[in-house]
């Protein structure tokens, strides 16, 4: 008995554990304000160009990212539409060169059939 009470002894729950602590966190970042025609409401309005940024932490530090969208959302009305990371390249170039303030297009368009 007393060598069964030892190996048990040895191999017993709890020693030698660990505990790993792992997930995510999301980022915001701004890149522009554009003034587009809003494909929801019909509004000339303006909309914001975010990106979404999904990043991997391992002991609460973000490490790396996993995922990235773009996005445009309207001040309006307040409607979100997923746009690549071309289109928000380009949204983002006309911003910066001045024409962002008047440039109308038409990224929240949404076809309903």
């Amino acid at each position: 008995m007393e060598r069964d009470a030892g190996h048990w002894e040895k191999i017993r729950p709890g020693k030698d554990r660990h505990v790993i602590i792992f997930g995510t966190k999301g980022y915001l970042y701004q890149l522009a304000i554009l003034t587009l025609v809003c494909g929801q409401c019909g509004n000339p309005a303006a909309h914001t160009l975010r990106k979404r940024v999904t990043k991997f932490t391992l002991f609460f530090v973000p490490l790396f990212p996993i995922s990235t969208k773009y996005l445009t959302q309207c001040t309006f009305c307040g409607a979100e539409q997923k746009v690549t990371k071309e289109q928000a390249e380009q949204l983002q170039a006309q911003s910066e060169s001045g024409d962002g303030g008047q440039t109308y297009g038409q990224p929240q368009q949404q076809h309903r059939f």
